[in-house]
């Protein structure tokens, strides 16, 4: 159960809340991932999973969201955040990355990742650059030169004090990734940031229609050192800085920004 420290061969823990901020997260333990929930954002601060690469297993998507019934409803942004409007229940542990290992194993972890815990309101309607941001670690698995095709990954919202309210919560501008993996028995991460600004309306209008795009923005996905994901959230991962590949020239330069999976440099 829970993420798993030493899954690559190397240590790489997963990020973690500075102790003063301790009494305001709950860890949650799934198979293969883990969250840890802001109990009064109602959203996650964190989340870490582990995949497998030539253990997954495909599996059929489904949609079964649930609340966890381990802790109080009140402390998950719940299905009434999603109903009637233009928002998705986008996942932040990637609904394929846990589904590895045994079939019942496997089938269990799909299962998992639909708890409203592992989830936050996206803009639905993204172009392609949607597909880019689900899309790096396939990118890092088939181009870095990873132990065992194995990584571990850590994403969560960017739980900011500006991000606008909307119907008891307030809805992150900016998502984070850093995606670790081990290469010559040493660590190796790397890291993103996707702001979904341009499309967040947290007015109360209806969605439009079946088949009918919104009229959104871009949908931006920029590849930073894991120096600035750490001081954006305030989690704690010095270990995951250290073993940043984003060589420290183009660090200093700023955000790169990506518009194909070929712009990531590893």
């Amino acid at each position: 159960m829970g993420f798993d420290a030493q899954f690559l061969g190397v240590p790489a823990a997963m990020p973690r809340v500075a102790e003063a901020e301790a009494a305001a997260v709950v860890e949650l333990e799934y198979l293969h991932f883990s969250v840890v929930l802001d109990t009064g954002r109602r959203l996650a601060r964190v989340t870490g999973v582990n995949v497998d690469g030539p253990s997954l297993i495909d599996l059929p998507r489904g949609d079964d969201w649930r609340l966890d019934e381990r802790i109080p409803a009140d402390w998950q942004a719940g299905p009434e955040i999603y109903a009637r409007n233009d928002f998705d229940r986008g996942h932040l542990v990637r609904r394929r990355d846990p589904v590895w290992g045994a079939p019942e194993v496997a089938a269990r972890a799909n299962a998992e990742t639909f708890r409203y815990p592992n989830a936050a309101p996206q803009a639905s309607g993204f172009n392609q650059s949607k597909e880019l941001w689900l899309g790096l670690e396939d990118h890092v698995l088939e181009h870095a030169e990873v132990n065992d095709l194995r990584l571990s990954v850590f994403t969560a919202p960017v739980l900011a004090a500006g991000d606008p309210p909307y119907r008891g919560i307030r809805v992150p501008l900016r998502f984070w990734k850093v995606v670790a993996w081990s290469t010559a028995d040493r660590l190796a991460t790397t890291a993103f940031v996707v702001d979904q600004a341009p499309l967040v309306d947290t007015t109360e209008v209806v969605a439009p229609p079946p088949g009918e795009a919104p009229p959104l923005g871009p949908f931006r996905t920029f590849q930073v050192p894991v120096a600035d994901v750490a001081a954006l959230t305030g989690l704690v991962m010095p270990e995951l800085v250290a073993a940043d590949v984003l060589p420290p020239t183009l660090a200093a330069a700023g955000w790169r920004r990506l518009e194909a999976s070929g712009d990531i440099m590893l």
